[in-house]
C-alpha cells in the first residue's frame, strides 16, 4: 500500500505515519511518497497529475502489475456532473472507468469500488474502529469538485448512484463505438485508408482517430477532430496533424503529408 503524502498540510506527514501504522498492525506492506509540492494556482490538478505520476513509477520499481485506487460512487457522480458542465463529449461522459491506465503512465489502474457510495465505506472505516483523516481541502469552495459535491448534497433528489450506473452505460456504449470503428477500419482499410461520408459522426470520429493514429504525426484535440470532420464533409480538402484527407471524393481519402523542409 502506499499514502502519498503531498506536503500541502502540516498535517499530512503525520497522517501518512499513521497510515502505515495501521498497516504494520495489519501485516501490509507500505510506502510514503512525499513530494513536498508547493501550494498555488490549480493544486488540485497539479496534484493529482504528480500523484498519479509518482504512484505509477512506485508500481514499476516495485514490479507490482496493477495501481488499486478507493474511488466510489460519489467520485463518480461528481466526475459525471463535472464533464457534463463542461460539454464533454462520450469519452469524457464515461466518467472514471473499473479499469483503465494510470493517467500519464503504463501501469493497470483498477478502481474496484465504484459501485460503492461514500456513506458506505465510512461505515467499513468505523466498524474497523478507525477514525477518516479529515482532509479541509474537500471543504474548500474555491475548488470545483467541492462546489459540484456541496450541490449535490444539497439537492437530495440527485442519486449520485444514479449518476454511476450511468456512467457504467455510456461506457458500454463508447466500448461499441470503438468495437464498430474497429470493425470498419478492418474491412475498408485494407489497402487505402478511408471512411464512408455517410457514417453518423460520432461513429466517423473514431475512424478519423484511427486513420491520424496510423499516418499522422500528432495526437489532435477533440474540437480539432470534429472540425476536421466539418471540412471533410463540406466537401474540402483539409490537413491535421500531417494528414491530408480528400472530401471531394466519395470515399474520403487519405494520406500522409510530405514532411517540410527545412531551409
Amino acid at each position: 500500500m502506499a499514502t502519498v503524502d503531498h506536503g500541502l498540510r502540516a498535517e499530512s506527514s503525520d497522517e501518512a505515519i499513521r497510515v502505515a501504522g495501521i498497516c504494520a498492525e495489519l501485516g501490509i506492506a507500505h510506502h510514503t511518497v512525499a513530494l513536498g509540492m508547493a501550494a498555488g494556482t490549480a493544486v488540485q490538478e497539479r496534484a493529482r497529475h504528480a500523484r498519479y505520476e509518482a504512484l505509477d513509477a512506485w508500481c514499476r520499481n516495485d514490479g507490482l502489475t496493477a495501481l488499486v485506487t478507493a474511488h466510489h460512487a460519489d467520485d463518480q457522480a461528481e466526475t459525471l456532473v463535472m464533464r457534463m458542465n463542461r460539454g464533454a463529449g462520450l469519452r469524457g461522459l464515461v466518467g472514471m472507468r473499473a479499469r483503465a491506465t494510470v493517467p500519464g503512465g503504463t501501469v493497470p489502474l483498477l478502481r474496484p469500488l465504484l459501485g460503492w457510495r461514500r456513506a458506505e465505506l465510512a461505515q467499513v472505516v468505523a466498524a474497523a474502529g478507525h477514525t477518516p483523516v479529515d482532509d479541509p481541502s474537500n471543504r474548500a469552495l474555491q475548488f470545483e469538485r467541492v462546489r459540484v459535491r456541496a450541490g449535490l448534497a444539497a439537492a437530495a433528489w440527485l442519486d449520485p448512484a444514479g449518476f454511476a450506473a450511468a456512467a457504467v452505460h455510456l461506457a458500454q456504449a463508447d466500448a461499441a463505438l470503438d468495437w464498430m470503428a474497429d470493425r470498419i477500419v478492418a474491412e475498408t482499410c485494407a489497402t487505402a485508408w478511408i471512411c464512408e461520408p455517410d457514417l453518423p459522426q460520432a461513429l466517423a470520429l473514431r475512424v478519423l482517430e484511427r486513420v491520424i493514429a496510423r499516418l499522422g504525426t500528432s495526437v489532435p484535440r477533440g474540437r480539432d477532430l470534429a472540425g476536421w470532420h466539418e471540412r471533410l464533409a463540406a466537401g474540402k480538402v483539409a490537413t491535421l496533424a500531417g494528414v491530408r484527407g480528400d472530401g471531394r471524393q466519395r470515399p474520403w481519402r487519405f494520406r500522409a503529408t510530405a514532411p517540410h523542409r527545412a531551409r
